[in-house]
């Protein structure tokens, strides 16, 4: 109505303008082409005035009409958006608007919107999904700390230091994975301040931490780098790196398998890359677009001891996606798992650094 009223007026406005021109033009007795002789300004009211009434109330009539279709026509599209809108607003995600037509700001409206709820639906599902795994996660230690208490209960002369310790296991499990659900929604969050990090060096902090558990399972591990300037939260990337390396050494060879960490800064794309690498089963490309999916897990593991919660790919995939990044996975030729990590790089470092770890042995060269 707004609309029909704003074009009805403006027609009018424009009729009339034309209407005061041509009497004016009229009264000097002048048109373009026409000598018109005029006996008085009342005999030109008289014979201009129906004239006038008739052409402004056919532009009134033309105006309303033309305005309501025109109105009408021009915003169909947006019924149809608000349509889409209500809809998700009472929980409809997967209700699409399709626009059709000609490529305009309705039609690109529409396309955004579409790919919004798009993207909705997606992070909605996903979400649901991570609920139902993680309560299934949280249940399965509280469930076992009640077999163990209730076989306690029915058995007074049990071993009490042997279920202490494996009340103590358990608990530590449900506790770690607690801590990687409160790491993954501050990652989701971005609630970090950025600061200028090197992933050269958070990849060296990373392996002296884990080198222990490689170790201890016969495994090598070989670093190199230069430096790669990148901006973001310290712990954060710090913690990307360490899931992605324990990731390599959880899931490897039963014995001598390698794990590479590679860092390296990209000009062409502005990007700083880290790269992870390690031998391991052969791993079927369906799959390795599930890992990072929360509670995922590619192989099982060769030991028992430092298993993790299967959120440890999920999490340095949210850490990435919070710093701008992006995270590939890619199976290697020879087996095993293929992790590069692309962040926005920040300034350069003029400092140069080589740093190699062999079963042990920290080597850092410095330029």
């Amino acid at each position: 109505m707004k609309l029909t009223l704003s074009y009805a007026g403006f027609v009018m406005l424009a009729g009339g303008v034309l209407l005061v021109a041509g009497y004016f033009s009229l009264s000097r007795g002048v048109h373009p082409g026409v000598i018109f002789m005029v006996q008085s300004h009342a005999d030109l009211v008289r014979d201009f005035a129906p004239i006038a009434v008739a052409v402004m109330t056919f532009l009134l009539v033309f105006g309303l009409v033309g305005g309501w279709m025109l109105a009408g026509h021009m915003l169909a599209p947006l019924t149809r958006i608000t349509d889409a809108t209500r809809a998700a607003a009472e929980g409809s995600l997967s209700h699409r608007i399709e626009l059709e037509g000609r490529q305009d700001e309705f039609r690109e409206l529409a396309d955004a919107f579409d790919t919004m709820l798009a993207r909705l639906e997606a992070q909605v599902a996903e979400q649901r999904r991570f609920a139902a795994n993680a309560s299934h996660e949280l249940r399965t230690p509280l469930a076992i700390t009640q077999t163990l208490l209730d076989v306690a209960r029915s058995d007074p002369d049990s071993d009490t230091r042997e279920l202490v310790d494996r009340l103590r296991d358990v608990n530590a499990r449900a506790i770690g994975l607690t801590e990687a659900l409160l790491l993954l929604t501050r990652a989701d969050q971005r609630s970090f301040t950025p600061e200028e990090v090197d992933l050269s060096l958070i990849a060296e902090e990373a392996t002296e931490t884990l080198l222990p558990l490689a170790e201890k399972r016969g495994l090598t591990v070989e670093t190199a780098g230069d430096p790669s300037p990148a901006t973001g939260s310290h712990a954060l990337l710090l913690q990307l790196t360490t899931n992605l390396l324990h990731n390599a050494i959880a899931h490897n060879l039963p014995e001598h398998g390698t794990v590479w960490v590679r860092t390296r800064a990209d000009p062409t794309n502005a990007n700083a890359v880290l790269t992870v690498e390690n031998t391991g089963e052969q791993l079927p490309p369906q799959l390795i677009s599930t890992l990072a999916e929360p509670f995922q897990r590619g192989t099982k593991r060769i030991r028992a001891d430092h298993a993790g919660v299967g959120l440890g790919l999920a999490i340095a995939k949210s850490i990435t996606q919070a710093h701008d990044g992006t995270i590939t996975l890619a199976p290697r030729d020879a087996g095993g798992l293929r992790v590069t990590v692309q962040l926005p790089a920040a300034a350069p470092v003029e400092a140069t650094r080589v740093g190699a770890i062999r079963r042990g042995v920290l080597t850092d060269e410095r330029g």
